[in-house]
C-alpha cells in the first residue's frame, strides 16, 4: 500500500524550509540554497547532478548523508510538489514554455503532480517524468499519484507550503527532515503555528552527522 512521505527536506535551525524572494536566480530563496550542503556533496546529489547537465562527475561523498539521500529515491513511484517548486512565476503562465529547474532529463524519473491554480497541459520528458499540473487541491493531487504510483510509495517533494497543507490535513505517513546548522531568519518557516503533537507525529529516530541533524517522523495517529 502506497505511502506519503516527506523525505531528505531540509530546514534550517530556526525552522526555514526555504529563503526569501524566490527568483530565477535564487530558486530556493535567499541563502536557500545553504539549507542543502549536507546533500550537494553525497555521491547521490552528485550522480544526480551529472545526469541533469551531462557531466562525469559522479563520485561524491558516501556514508550516512548518502544513506538518506539514496534512500529518499528508492520504491517511490510518484511525486507531488507546489507550483513554487516548480517555477518561480506567479499569477497565469505566461506560455507553456518553462519546463522546470532540471533540464530535459529531471531526475524524478515518475510522473509528477505539480499543485497549481491555473491549468496546463501535461509535459513529458526524458527518463520518464511526465509533470502533470493539478488544479482540483492536495487530495485529488494525492489520488491521482495514488493511481500512478502502482503500490509505491508518493513523495511530497515541497516547496514548505505543500508539506504544511498535507501535515495539515493528516495525510503524510512518515517524514524525513535533515536540520542542517544554519541560520535564515526569514523566508518560509514549516512549522510555524503547527502543532505535531495534535496532528499525531512522533520523532522516532534521529542520527547526527557533521553536516546535519536527520530527524524522522511517523504519524502514529
Amino acid at each position: 500500500m502506497s505511502k506519503l512521505k516527506v523525505l531528505c527536506f531540509s530546514v534550517s535551525v530556526d525552522g526555514f524550509g526555504a529563503g526569501s524572494d524566490q527568483s530565477f536566480e535564487n530558486p530556493l530563496g535567499i541563502r536557500g540554497m545553504s539549507l542543502h550542503e549536507w546533500f550537494i556533496p553525497t555521491n547521490t546529489f552528485q550522480k544526480m547532478h551529472a545526469q541533469i547537465n551531462d557531466g562525469s562527475k559522479t563520485e561524491g561523498t558516501f556514508g550516512i548523508d548518502n544513506d538518506f539521500a539514496s534512500k529518499s529515491f528508492q520504491n517511490i513511484g510518484a511525486w507531488i510538489m507546489g507550483r513554487n517548486m516548480f517555477t518561480p512565476e506567479r499569477g497565469p503562465w505566461k506560455d507553456f514554455s518553462w519546463k522546470g529547474w532540471w533540464g530535459e532529463t529531471p531526475p524524478y524519473h515518475t510522473p509528477v503532480f505539480v499543485l497549481t491554480h491555473y491549468a496546463r497541459p501535461p509535459l513529458e520528458m526524458e527518463g520518464g517524468t511526465t509533470f502533470h499540473f493539478v488544479t482540483e487541491g492536495i487530495e485529488a493531487a494525492l489520488e491521482m499519484a495514488k493511481d500512478k504510483a502502482d503500490g509505491k510509495d508518493i513523495r511530497v517533494g515541497g516547496g514548505v507550503e505543500t508539506v504544511r497543507q498535507y501535515l495539515n490535513a493528516k495525510l503524510i505517513d512518515e517524514m524525513h527532515f535533515a536540520i542542517s546548522p544554519v541560520l535564515l531568519n526569514s523566508g518560509e518557516n514549516l512549522f510555524k503555528k503547527m502543532n505535531l503533537i495534535e496532528l499525531g507525529y512522533s520523532c522516532v529516530e534521529f542520527i547526527p552527522t557533521e553536516k546535519a541533524t536527520h530527524l524522522l517522523f511517523n504519524r502514529l495517529k
